[in-house]
Parts: C-alpha cells; structure tokens; sequence
C-alpha cells in the first residue's frame, strides 16, 4: 500500500496562498469590488505572478520578467498589509480604489507582453568559422611523353671502290626508313618544327630535330619525313 507523504513545503505554500488570496478579495471588496469581481482579483494577481516567476526561469534576459514579478508581488503584499488593521476597510482612500480598477488593464499588459515575448534562452554563439584559403587550381597537366629509342643501327661497311667513274645519278627522294613514331613525340616535333620555321623562315632538317629531340638518326629521319 503506498503511503502518502505530506510535503511540509506544500502544505506551507497552501496557507500562505489561501490567506492571500483572502486578503486580496477583501481588499477588492471593501474598494468597491462586490460580487465575483472581488474573487477575480486575487486570481489574476497569483496569475501574473507565477507568469514572471516562470518567465524568469526560462529566458536569460528576464528584466522585464524581474518587473512584473515586483509589481504582483507588490500587490499581494499590499493587500496582507492593508488588510491587517492599518487599513480602515470601510473607509478605502480615493488613490487606493483607483489602483484596484486600474489593476486588471495592468495585469492584461504584463501577462501579454510576458506570453508574447521569446521565452527561449539564446544559446551560446558559436566560435565564427575560419575561412577557409581559397585553393588555388590546379595547374595544367602536361602529357606525358615517352621517347621509345630504336636501337643503334649496326656500323655501316665502307662501301667497295667503283672501277669506273659513273655520272651522278639523278636525285631520288628520300624515304624515310620504316620506324614507329608516337604520336605524342610526333606532336612534339611539330611543335618543334613550327617554332623553327617561324623563327629562321626554313623548315627545319632531320639533323637539327634530332639535336632538339635527342632520338637515333632513324627516328629522326622518319619524324622529318611525317612533318613534311
């Protein structure tokens, strides 16, 4: 069976809200406030009071919140102060009766304005990100060019004496010897060969692209006769 556990504290808060609020409906009654205006009084004070009590708790910039806490707890305890004999109730002064009916426009203004304002806390700014260096692109790739060397030609033997002096032959053109010329060294000639040409006006010779190149004389020979 559970056993029910009486909280001291509660029942403390219990009395001390019921005997203000009884002080808070007689002093509204005795301002001119019969009927169940005088009971609405004491509700809207507790009201407001909680409302900044929990504004308070649940923001961190609760000025606002910390005023209006004041002003109901300065009603709730005016009302236990007046209603203790220092107040005569069948007499209530003018500027007395005036604060009780002008109290509901002010607990209107303080409810709203602490319901309608942003009640979470902001959270903690975050440490402002560095900005990043702005990458720099990367450069452009040159191709990658591989020279396949040919094989030293075997030395060539002195050719034999002829017997008899001939008359030169007619110039027959050159043909290149058959050797497999890359595709990206034959570019690369090109380039090479225009760049001759627009700088001495000649095409350029298998001697002096081979110089350039650095290839056997056979490849050489052949890239000249592809670039004529």
């Amino acid at each position: 069976m559970t056993r029910i556990r009486i909280d001291a504290v509660l029942v403390q808060a219990a009395i001390a809200g019921a005997l203000s609020f009884a002080h808070l409906h007689d002093l509204a009654e005795a301002s001119g406030q019969d009927g169940w205006k005088a009971w609405a009084y004491p509700v809207s004070v507790d009201l407001l009071l909680v409302a900044a009590w929990r504004r308070m708790r649940t923001t961190s910039d609760n000025r606002a919140a910390w005023a209006w806490f004041v002003i109901a707890l300065a009603a709730s305890l005016g009302a236990n102060i007046a209603t203790a004999g220092l107040l005569d109730l069948n007499e209530v002064p003018a500027w007395l009766r005036i604060l009780v009916a002008g109290w509901p426009a002010l607990a209107f203004l303080g409810g709203t304005l602490l319901v309608h304002s942003p009640t979470t806390a902001p959270t903690e700014s975050e440490p402002a990100r560095a900005a990043a260096p702005p990458v720099a692109p990367d450069p452009e790739r040159v191709p990658d060019v591989t020279v396949e060397r040919a094989p030293d030609p075997a030395p060539e033997l002195p050719p034999a004496p002829a017997p008899v002096a001939a008359p030169a032959p007619a110039a027959v053109p050159v043909t290149a010897p058959d050797v497999s010329v890359p595709p990206a060294l034959l570019d690369h000639a090109r380039k090479l060969a225009d760049t001759h040409q627009a700088t001495t006006g000649k095409r350029i010779d298998s001697a002096t692209l081979r110089a350039r190149l650095g290839v056997p004389a056979p490849l050489a020979d052949a890239i000249t006769a592809q670039l004529a």
